[in-house]
């Protein structure tokens, strides 16, 4: 299939986009573009695959759970505006 101006200019104001004169052609020819990728993908034969479900992997890879890296607990706290303790003091929300 083939679009013509015509039918460009009726799909966009289906779409409600205004388009000016000079960009009917280019998106005219952008969308026949795309429309030829489906022609493409339509001819490609799928007779003997099965149908996706889903895209869940069955089982996911677990790494091992270790730490990598030290103690940061003082750097982090010089950064805080406030402190008490190892602990972050922050303004009371609830009253």
């Amino acid at each position: 299939m083939s679009l013509t101006p015509e039918i460009t200019k009726h799909i966009a104001k289906l779409a409600r986009i205004e388009l000016s004169p000079d960009e009917i052609e280019p998106i005219c020819h952008t969308l026949n573009n795309i429309l030829g990728w489906f022609e493409q993908i339509a001819e490609v034969c799928t007779d003997n695959i099965s149908p996706m479900v889903s895209t869940e992997i069955d089982s996911l890879h677990m790494r091992e759970d270790l730490v990598t890296e030290k103690n940061q607990r003082e750097s982090l706290l010089a950064a805080a505006p406030q402190t008490s303790g190892p602990f972050y003091t922050v303004p009371r929300v609830v009253e």
